[in-house]
Formats: structure tokens, C-alpha cells, sequence
């Protein structure tokens, strides 16, 4: 009949009825995530727009750290001296080299010289970077980057620089010719090696490596010189805690470090902490050796003491010019 409605078409409207429903609680709970997502949205822009936009300088000093470090350039030698550890004529000579052969360059925001006074005052003064920060107004991301490029650069120049002025080791040392003490005897050797603790500052998590016989956390640094209390190989960054052998052994072992090993027939002079090997001469064990030794009981009659006497009194120039070093 006209009036009669299908099965089916009920069917149909009843299962309409029931995918409305299911839309209606499907948009409430689209609207709740939506309402999530905004609320999150809105707490990254407000905390995106406190930390970079409006955000209160605390490094507004009216001196910037160019200014300060052209102060100190075109002031006293001493105050420069004091803060960078070189005069002036030196710190602008430094700039010039690691410009011009070793690629530093100005920054958008910072000049070169800067970098380097950064650098400088860090290694010279063992300034940590709070301090550092607030003397030259930069974040410690700047300084953290500018450190780095300008220790990279002195990394690379330092092995053209640390090297022997007689690459062939032929001619006799001077300090060696004019002396009878060493003359004929030790007129092969060609230098000193010895090891020395420069103390350090490190994280918890790495001090117990650091940690040398003295109990001070420090690096343990090998350096090699001649008799002009030049140094002519420095090999640092070893933990204090490493011993002087495992040091020597990388060192000659390793060819990147550009060790100048001794040529045939000529040695360097090591300490008992050494092993004794071709090409680097140490002591006789079990004799006196320290100057200080010999001084308060002679030089011996035994001809082990007489050549560790020699032997000590030569080798002392890596100790002092160890001592010059430090005392800059």
C-alpha cells in the first residue's frame, strides 16, 4: 500500500539515528582534544615570548668587552700583562698570525681580538665562564664558542711553533761545546723530557682519574726541551693519575702528535720514572742522582754516581724551563 513504509527504510533511519549520536560524542571529544592542543599552543608562544623577546638583559654594562679590552690594549703594558698575560705589541701580533694563517676571522657580533681576549683570559688567568661572561657581556653560549675556535687555532699552531730549531739534530748544542763537564761525553744528546702536573678543574663524575699522588685533581703534561730552555714537544691533556711511562709511550708511539724522535746515535735524557731505551738515556737505579744529593756529600767516587751527577746536572734544564714557564 501507498502509506506502508519498508523494513529496510527503518531500518535505515534507526541506524542514521545511531551514527548521529556516535557523531555528537565524537565532536565533544574532538573539541576537548582541540581546547588541549590550544592551551598547550598558547603556553609555548607565552614562554617562547618571555625567554626571547621580553626578556630583561642582565649584561647591560655601558663598557662592552671590546671596549674594556681596547682599553686595556692602549693602556698600562702591566695591567694587559696582568689580565691576558702577554703585552700588547704580542697580543695584536697573536691576532695577526691566527688571522692570517690560521683562519680566525670577526664574527657578526664580535671582532677577533675579542675572541682572543676571551681565549687568553681563560687559559692565562683560569677564569671560569660566569666570570668571563659579565667582563666581556656575552652569554655562555658565546664564550663557550669563541674559547673553543680560538683554542682549536692555538692547538694547531702550537705544533708549527713547539719544535726543535735543528729539525736534524747535527749540530752540538752550544750550552754543550763550551762545557768540559759534558764534552766529549754527552755531546749526543739533544735535550730533556720530563713530566709536570698543572692543576685542573673538573666534574665530579671525572675527578677520580684526575687525581695525582698529591691529591689535587690536575692533567699530567710530558714536554720535551733543549738546552736553551726552549721547548720543543708538549704533549698535555693526560689525567693526572696517568703515569709518566704510559705518557712517554703514547707519545713516541703515536705519529699524529709529531713527536721529534731522536735520529740514530743521538738520545734524550729521562728520569728513573722512564724506561731506559734506544734513544733516551736514564739513570743508574739505586745510585744518588738530585743535585741536592750530591751537594750535601759530594759527587762520589763511583763512576754510577759520577755519571748520574752528569747526567742530573744536564737534565735539570726541562726543570727549569719548566720553572720559567710557570712563573710567567
Amino acid at each position: 500500500m501507498q502509506g506502508d513504509i519498508p523494513m529496510d527504510y527503518n531500518d535505515h533511519i534507526d541506524n542514521s539515528d545511531e551514527y548521529h549520536s556516535y557523531d555528537v560524542e565524537n565532536d565533544g571529544y574532538d573539541d576537548e582534544e582541540l581546547y588541549d592542543l590550544v592551551v598547550a599552543g598558547c603556553h609555548v608562544a607565552v614562554t617562547y615570548y618571555m625567554k626571547y623577546i621580553d626578556k630583561q638583559p642582565c649584561r647591560d654594562s655601558e663598557q662592552t668587552g671590546y671596549m674594556w679590552l681596547m682599553d686595556c690594549l692602549r693602556g698600562n703594558e702591566t695591567k694587559c700583562y696582568k689580565m691576558f698575560r702577554m703585552k700588547p705589541h704580542v697580543f695584536l701580533q697573536l691576532c695577526n698570525v691566527l688571522q692570517h694563517t690560521y683562519g680566525l676571522q670577526h664574527t657578526r657580533h664580535i671582532r677577533l681580538e675579542e675572541s682572543v681576549g676571551i681565549c687568553l683570559m681563560i687559559l692565562g688567568q683560569g677564569a671560569c665562564y660566569r666570570m668571563v661572561q659579565e667582563r666581556f657581556q656575552h652569554s655562555g653560549e658565546t664564550i663557550h664558542r669563541h674559547f673553543h675556535s680560538v683554542l682549536k687555532r692555538l692547538s694547531i699552531m702550537s705544533m708549527d711553533i713547539l719544535k726543535p730549531s735543528d729539525p736534524t739534530f747535527s749540530v752540538v748544542p752550544r750550552h754543550l761545546q763550551k762545557n768540559p763537564l759534558y764534552m766529549p761525553h754527552f755531546q749526543d744528546c739533544i735535550g730533556a723530557i720530563d713530566g709536570t702536573h698543572i692543576q685542573v678543574v673538573v666534574g665530579d663524575d671525572k675527578k677520580a682519574s684526575y687525581y695525582n699522588r698529591k691529591g689535587v685533581t690536575s692533567f699530567n703534561v710530558m714536554a720535551a726541551c733543549d738546552f736553551d730552555l726552549l721547548f720543543t714537544f708538549v704533549m698535555a691533556g693526560w689525567e693526572g693519575a696517568a703515569h709518566d711511562t704510559r705518557i712517554f709511550l703514547d707519545a713516541i708511539r703515536r705519529q699524529s702528535v709529531n713527536f721529534p724522535k731522536p735520529p740514530p746515535g743521538k738520545y734524550y735524557l729521562v728520569d728513573a720514572g722512564y724506561p731506559l731505551r734506544k734513544g733516551y738515556l736514564s739513570p743508574y737505579k739505586g745510585q744518588r742522582y738530585h743535585l741536592s744529593d750530591f751537594r750535601r756529600a759530594g759527587r762520589g767516587n763511583h763512576i754510577e754516581e759520577r755519571f748520574n751527577y752528569v747526567h742530573s746536572s744536564l737534565r735539570s734544564a726541562i726543570e727549569r724551563t719548566f720553572g720559567v714557564w710557570k712563573n710567567k
